[in-house]
């Protein structure tokens, strides 16, 4: 009886099994059957069974058809990050910089390789390049190999593993290695392990590494350094296609601000003199007055440093420091006001009244325009940063913690007051057609998933070295964009994707020179972005202020401060670019999707080895294919 029970539950579960590829599915993947295929190597790192980094060289076959804008990923072996979200970030990059619309294509992408590899992000520039040589039917060369991120404005982002990747490309014959723009220069920790007296000694040193040149020398093999996609589709195949370009005198300052910024200025300097009053005609006892003045000491220190912002025209920064040291005033105010828990509870119900009302104004407010989105955007996540706040101030209240929890409460308050400045601002900027909040769901899901796959790839290259810090920014996200609230979800994770790039490109550099160097890059991608998005017509209010910010940061001469500079910059040019219309997506489709793009190309003749596009998809058939911290708070 058990025996033909085995066997009828195995006929079962081959007729299943069977109709899944005999029944048609709209979301199956097909082998087209039409369109270009190239073929790209890729270099790779995988885990040894010690824990090493060892480069692998993977192929990348990839095929675009005529179709209904999936993507489809297959992985052999299976990598050890998901590389979905980068795929689908190199088509939509794809099709942005060929002007093409993607939802009359399906992308086919296999990645085979010896061994398991880490995979995500790093391979997602060599990705966008076969695509875009895809769609446009054009040869690679087969000498040539890339490593990269692919960041949403087209950038080339930092990876790790640069010297492991090296090696695999010179072991697979390639004669070009390009790698992301900045990271030339690598760091290589030797650690080493000696016996004293029957005593370990461990002792780790760090030896800075000139890819360009260490490659040559060791293997012939010439790296170069690409800053975006349009460097790298020309050394792939030999075309150049049109690069964006902006005004050589951008001009980026944040006059919009400057009456907020002067009467924000004059209220705090008021609210600090009324509080200093308040706290010496108060009854509370030496110890806890001494604190109090000496916060309040604090504060007048910052909002001195704000007049000096103002004087300097940067009036955002002055926003933020005046926001800063209104935190500390009021939290001395409400804890010389309180004398009893209920009195601490009664404060904290107040403040969650405050902001309730403002989150019914930010969002019933009409959106109109792509420069009024932005402050609506800021307005957003500054709300859900007010209600974290709010929640620990009650959690720390239960513990009896009465001076954290009005902490908690005050900087709560004073975010919901930038919440409403934000919104207003937006307000006064508003123009054009109507916006609705669901129509910023799809950049939502992608900002998660690509930070999400950024994080992931840092924890599998080198382990828990910012601990959960970037997995909790990114559980935040994800509830916002459960609740709906998509403009938070986009800038939370924005913020852990920014914070994931700056690690990836500073990691184990301490050099001040090769700092102020990739911080000048940064500086240039940020004044970049911003040019482009005043040249399609938004006035980029958020990246103005982060970029200005940035500049503050970058007048000190400390790593952390370098650090943060790079970390606003970044945000600068993340913000100018998130909400620009693409391109792709206002295009009709061609009657012949595979007709010639009408972006114009030059053309290189110098002699070079071809991978030679086809119309097949890959193998015969296609089967298995899957569908695929506290800087941040002191800003105003």
């Amino acid at each position: 009886m058990d025996s033909r029970r085995a066997l009828i539950s195995f006929l079962l579960a081959f007729i299943v099994l069977g109709s899944l590829f005999l029944v048609p599915s709209p979301v199956a993947a097909q082998c087209p059957s039409g369109g270009n295929t190239v073929v790209l190597k890729a270099p790779a790192v995988a885990k040894t069974p010690e824990g090493n980094l060892v480069g692998v060289a993977t192929t990348f076959v990839i095929t675009v058809a005529p179709g209904s804008g999936h993507v489809y990923l297959e992985t052999w072996p299976l990598a050890q990050v998901d590389m979905q979200a980068s795929a689908r970030l190199a088509t939509q990059i794809a099709g942005r910089v060929t002007g093409k619309n993607m939802s009359g294509y399906d992308v086919f992408i296999q990645v085979k390789a010896d061994t398991p590899i880490i995979g995500g992000p790093s391979a997602g520039a060599t990705m966008t390049v076969g695509i875009i040589a895809a769609l446009e039917g054009w040869s690679v060369r087969n000498d040539v190999m890339m490593t990269g991120m692919i960041n949403p404005d087209g950038t080339i982002g930092p990876v790790g593993g640069i010297l492991e990747k090296a090696s695999a490309a010179a072991s697979a014959g390639s004669k070009l290695f390009l790698i992301p723009q900045g990271q030339r220069i690598q760091v290589v920790q030797e650690t080493q392990n000696r016996s004293v007296g029957g005593v370990i000694q461990i002792t780790t040193t760090s030896e800075k590494v000139d890819v360009v040149e260490y490659a040559k020398e060791r293997w012939g093999l010439e790296v170069k350094e690409v800053a975006d996609i349009y460097d790298a589709v020309y050394y792939f195949t030999g075309h150049r296609l049109p690069k964006p370009e902006v005004s050589p005198t951008v001009v980026i300052d944040t006059s919009f601000l400057k009456d907020d910024a002067q009467q924000d200025y004059q209220n705090t300097t008021d609210y600090y003199n009324k509080v200093l009053e308040e706290l010496r005609n108060s009854n509370v006892d030496y110890s806890t007055y001494t604190a109090l003045k000496q916060a309040l000491d604090q504060a007048k220190g910052i909002i001195d440093g704000a007049r000096r912002d103002i004087d300097s025209g940067m009036y955002y920064s002055a926003l933020s420091r005046d926001f800063q040291a209104r935190i500390i005033i009021r939290q001395v105010q409400w804890y010389v006001e309180v004398s009893r828990p209920e009195e601490v509870a009664s404060l904290l119900n107040r403040v969650q009244g405050e902001l309730n009302s403002t989150e019914a104004f930010v969002s019933n407010l009409t959106i109109r325009g792509y420069t009024m989105l932005q402050a609506v955007a800021a307005a957003e996540e500054r709300v859900e940063e007010a209600k974290r706040s709010l929640q620990d101030a009650w959690r720390y209240y239960y513990n009896s913690d009465y001076w954290d929890s009005v902490g908690e409460a005050a900087y709560s308050y004073e975010r919901i007051q930038t919440a409403r400045f934000w919104a207003e601002l937006g307000e006064r900027f508003a123009g054009g057609e109507v916006i609705e909040r669901e129509s910023l769901r799809a950049t939502a899901r992608n900002y998660i998933d690509e930070s999400s796959l950024i994080a992931t790839y840092i924890e599998s290259m080198y382990g828990d070295v910012l601990g959960n810090d970037l997995t909790s920014t990114i559980e935040e996200a994800e509830e916002y964009y459960d609740d709906g609230k998509y403009s938070a979800a986009i800038f939370t994770a924005m913020e852990a994707r920014v914070r994931g790039e700056v690690f990836l490109d500073t990691l184990a550099i301490d050099d001040m020179t090769v700092l102020q160097e990739k911080l000048q890059e940064m500086k240039e991608a940020a004044r970049t972005a911003i040019g482009l998005a005043q040249m399609s017509g938004i006035y980029p209010l958020i990246a103005i202020a982060y970029y200005e910010f940035a500049e503050s940061y970058e007048r000190g001469n400390t790593t952390e401060d370098i650090t943060n500079a790079m970390t606003f910059y970044q945000y600068a040019k993340e913000s100018a670019g998130v909400f620009l219309m693409n391109p792709s997506e206002k295009n009709e489709l061609p009657a012949n999707p595979f007709e010639p793009s009408t972006v114009s190309t030059a053309s290189s003749s110098a002699p070079q080895s071809k991978e030679t596009s086809t119309g097949i998809c890959g193998p015969v058939a296609v089967v298995a294919f899957s569908l695929l911290p506290l800087v941040i708070k002191r800003r105003r």
